[in-house]
C-alpha cells in the first residue's frame, strides 16, 4: 500500500480532475488579481474615479481577509462542496458587477465581492488538499498550487495590457468567466464526496467578527485619509484606527506591536516589503501610462519583469537554502529587503525624470522582483520554525493576513496622498510621488526590523 502511494501521482486517474481543476481555479484568481495591476489606470480614467485609484486593488485584498475567515470558520459546518460552490458564485458576482461597472463605487463593490470570492476559494481548495490527498502527494500538490502564480504573473499584466489597449478593460474581466466555469467542473464532482470529521464545531465566531471589525475600521482609516484636508476625513481616519486596534491585536501573535525579537519581528517585516512591493507594483502602472504616457500592453511587459526575477530568485534561495542547511536564512532576507531598496529607489529616480527613465524602470523591476524572491520563502520557513506542534496552521493564517492586509492598507494610503494631492491641485505626478516615497519608507522599516528576525529559541 505504501509502495503504491509513494509512485502515484497528483494526475492518476483517481486525481487528475480534481488537480487540474485545482491548479486551474488558482490560475484564474491569480490572473484576475495580477491582471487588474495593468489596467487600473485605464478604468480608473474611463470610470472618471482617479481619486479613488487606491481603492480598486484596497477593496480587494482587505475582503480577501474577510472571505478567508468566514469560511474557514463554516467550511467545517457546511462541507467544503457548499463551501467552494458559495465562494464561486459570490466571485462571480463580483466579476459581473465590475465588468458591467458605470463608475467607481461600482467597480469598487465589485472587487470587494472579488476578493472575498478569491479568499474563500483558495481556503476551499488548501481544506481540499489535506481531505484528498494522501500526505505523500501533498507537498506535489501543494507544489503545483504554487506554480499556478507563476505563469498569470509573466503573462497576465501583459494580456490585460493588449486587451485595454486594443480592445476594452472590461475583457480582463469577462475573459475570467469560462476559465472558472472549467475549473468548476473539474472540481465540484470531486468536493461533492469529500467528507469532514462529524465533531462538533465550536461556535465560535469571533475571529470573523474580528476580521469584520478591521476591515470596517480599515475602510474608515483609508476614507478619512482620502479627504485629510477636512476636519470631517481627520475625525472618520481617527475612528477607523482605534477600531483597527483590538482585532490587529488578536489577528497576530502577541508582541507584534512592540517588535519582539523571533516571531512578531518576522512577521511585521514580512508585511512591511509585501505591503511595499505590492504597492510599488500599482503605482508604477499608473506613472508609467499617465506621466510617462506609455501603452498599458508596454506597463504590463514592464511589471512582469519583476515577477520573472521573482520567479528566479525564489528558485535561487531554494538551492542556497539546501546547500547551507537554512544557516545563511536570515542573511538572505536580509540582501533580498536591501535589493528591494535600491529597486523602490530606482522606481522613484525613474517616475523623477523629466523624460526617459524607463530603463530605471525595468531595472527596478527586476531589482524589487529578485529582493522579494529571496526574502519571501524565507521568511516563510523562519516563521513556520516558531510552530510547536499543532501551530503550523496558526503561523500561516499569520502569513496569509498579513500578505493581504498590509498590502491593502498600503495601497490605500497611497490613494489617499493621490485624492488628497488632486484635491489641493497638486496633480496626480505629486500624489504618485508621495505614494512611492511612503513606499520607499516602509521597505527602509522592513530592512531595519529584519534583524530582529530569529527562529525560536529550542
Amino acid at each position: 500500500m505504501e509502495q503504491g502511494e509513494s509512485k502515484a501521482t497528483i494526475f492518476d486517474a483517481r486525481y487528475r480532475a480534481l488537480t487540474i481543476g485545482i491548479i486551474l481555479a488558482v490560475t484564474t484568481v491569480a490572473f484576475e488579481g495580477l491582471a487588474i495591476t495593468t489596467i487600473a489606470p485605464d478604468l480608473a480614467q474611463h470610470l472618471n474615479g482617479i481619486s479613488l485609484y487606491g481603492w480598486i486593488f484596497s477593496a480587494f485584498l482587505l475582503t480577501q481577509i474577510l472571505g478567508t475567515m468566514v469560511i474557514g470558520q463554516q467550511i467545517g459546518k457546511i462541507g467544503v462542496y457548499r463551501s467552494f460552490s458559495l465562494s464561486i458564485v459570490i466571485f462571480v458576482a463580483g466579476i459581473l458587477v465590475a465588468a458591467t461597472s458605470v463608475n467607481m463605487p461600482m467597480l469598487i463593490a465589485g472587487r470587494a465581492l472579488q476578493g472575498f470570492g478569491a479568499g474563500a476559494i483558495v481556503t476551499c481548495v488548501y481544506y481540499s488538499i489535506t481531505l484528498s490527498y494522501p500526505d505523500a502527494l501533498r507537498t506535489k500538490i501543494l507544489a503545483a498550487f504554487s506554480s499556478a502564480y507563476i505563469l498569470p504573473a509573466l503573462i497576465g499584466p501583459y494580456i490585460a495590457g493588449l486587451l485595454a489597449e486594443y480592445v476594452s478593460w472590461r475583457f480582463v474581466f469577462w475573459l475570467v468567466l469560462p476559465l472558472i466555469a472549467l475549473a468548476v467542473l473539474l472540481t465540484l464532482p470531486s468536493f461533492r464526496k469529500l467528507q469532514t470529521d462529524n465533531a462538533p464545531v465550536q461556535k465560535s465566531g469571533r475571529k470573523e467578527g474580528y476580521a469584520v471589525l478591521l476591515t470596517v475600521g480599515t475602510g474608515l482609516l483609508l476614507s478619512g485619509l482620502g479627504f485629510v484636508s477636512d476636519w470631517k476625513g481627520i475625525a472618520l481616519a481617527l475612528i477607523g484606527l482605534i477600531v483597527m486596534v483590538r482585532p490587529i491585536q488578536k489577528l497576530l501573535p502577541a508582541g507584534t506591536f512592540s517588535l519582539k525579537k523571533g516571531l512578531p519581528a518576522t512577521i511585521v517585516s514580512r508585511g512591511l516589503y509585501v505591503a511595499c512591493y505590492v504597492a510599488t507594483e500599482s503605482y508604477v502602472v499608473l506613472a508609467l501610462t499617465e506621466v510617462k504616457g506609455l501603452p498599458a500592453d508596454l506597463a504590463g511587459l514592464i511589471v512582469a519583469a519583476g515577477a520573472l526575477s521573482w520567479s528566479t530568485a525564489a528558485w535561487l534561495q531554494s538551492k542556497l537554502d539546501e546547500k547551507d542547511n537554512g544557516r545563511g536564512r536570515k542573511k538572505r532576507i536580509t540582501a533580498g529587503i536591501g535589493l528591494m531598496i535600491v529597486g523602490v529607489s530606482l522606481v522613484i529616480t525613474a517616475v523623477g525624470l523629466e523624460s526617459g527613465g524607463i530603463e530605471f524602470a525595468v531595472i527596478s523591476q527586476i531589482f524589487t522582483g529578485f529582493g522579494i524572491g529571496l526574502a519571501n520563502p524565507t521568511t516563510g520557513a523562519i516563521a513556520l520554525q516558531h510552530a510547536r506542534s499543532g501551530e503550523e496552521g496558526e503561523i500561516s493564517a499569520y502569513l496569509q493576513f498579513v500578505d493581504a492586509f498590509c498590502p491593502g492598507v498600503s495601497i490605500g494610503i497611497g490613494g489617499a496622498l493621490i485624492a488628497v494631492s488632486e484635491h489641493l491641485g497638486q496633480g496626480i505626478f505629486t500624489g504618485i510621488m508621495l505614494a512611492l516615497l511612503t513606499q520607499l519608507l516602509f521597505i527602509v522599516l522592513s530592512f531595519l526590523i529584519s534583524f530582529r528576525i530569529a527562529k525560536r529559541a529550542d
